[in-house]
């Protein structure tokens, strides 16, 4: 199951390699691929692969509702025992799938691959993914494994329970985890792009952070209320110092700088707090609307999936 967005260059380079990986595998299988609002020719690329190819299935969606929720409309379209999740870029090798499988058939519900070499990225953005995957392990209240990606094989029963879980500000990779049962990693080295450009920048792997951290964990709103009771105390404090100084000196002249340090400083706190305050209503926002998840342009093959 393959989510793709303006990847008209990498299909072409991607599926032949899919297509070699699995002939070898005595099961009955199927490629699906979903259109996540592209603007380039992945839709032709797709269609053009189903009409060569039988087993391509395809998915294209009303408009670009974002790679979780791509991602969502293909595992509910899938209607057999298991499902194996690959990026359309090429960078997770789908050669090891046939490893995926035999760990499935020895009795795990869920096998991850885990990076532990990523090639074609900038060391800034391997430092930041590896921060945001140690942070995610400390403040999550369900662990989710390092530097693991989408890259991964689900039971039926997995899907099962993953098509129960109908949130709208998604993050995969801890509903992966939320679900639980009997899971394993198998290590691998991340390739580079086999064509195109990543259409996640800094900005937009910023705002994926937060809502990884908002949706999985509440230490944002504990350290919010422990950094008030800090300022409060210091303002307390301060404010002893400043009256206890009046009474035995006198103040002859008005603090003004001061007086602004503790105002701006109170004013920021408060805001950071208001911020982590309004990320969590955010997402209860986005609940009581009850929209459905995604929309459905067109479809090839017998995709059937419903938001």
């Amino acid at each position: 199951m393959v989510p793709a967005r303006n990847e008209a260059r990498a299909l072409p380079l991607l599926h032949p390699r899919i297509v070699a990986a699995l002939d070898g595998v005595d099961i009955d299988l199927e490629v699906i691929y979903i259109d996540d609002g592209s603007t380039d020719e992945t839709w032709a690329v797709i269609q053009a692969l189903a009409a060569a190819d039988p087993r391509v299935r395809g998915l294209r969606l009303s408009r670009n509702f974002g790679k979780e929720l791509a991602l969502t409309a293909g595992l509910d379209a899938v209607e057999g025992d298991a499902a194996v999740v690959l990026d359309a870029d090429g960078q997770d090798p789908p050669e090891l799938i046939p490893q995926f499988i035999e760990k499935w058939r020895q009795g795990y519900d869920m096998v991850y691959g885990r990076r532990i070499q990523r090639d074609g990225e900038t060391w800034l953005k391997r430092a930041t993914a590896a921060a945001f995957y140690r942070s995610m392990e400390r403040l999550s209240e369900i662990p989710v494994p390092r530097d693991t990606g989408d890259f991964r094989l689900l039971s039926r029963r997995a899907l099962d329970a993953l098509g129960r879980l109908r949130e709208r500000r998604r993050f995969m990779k801890g509903l992966f985890s939320w679900v639980g049962f009997e899971q394993c990693e198998i290590p691998y080295r991340r390739e580079a792009r086999v064509a195109g450009r990543s259409k996640f920048n800094y900005w937009r792997l910023w705002n994926f952070a937060l809502e990884g951290i908002t949706g999985f964990s509440t230490v944002p709103l504990r350290v919010a209320t422990y950094l008030g009771v800090l300022t409060a105390f210091v303002a307390f404090v301060y404010a002893v110092v400043v009256i206890v100084k009046a009474l035995a000196y006198g103040d002859p002249v008005p603090g003004y700088p001061s007086l602004m340090t503790v105002v701006l400083f109170l004013g920021g706190v408060q805001l950071i707090a208001l911020g982590t305050i309004g990320e969590y209503l955010g997402r209860l926002f986005d609940e009581a609307k009850a929209r459905p998840l995604y929309l459905v342009r067109d479809r090839i093959g017998r995709v059937d999936a419903n938001g």
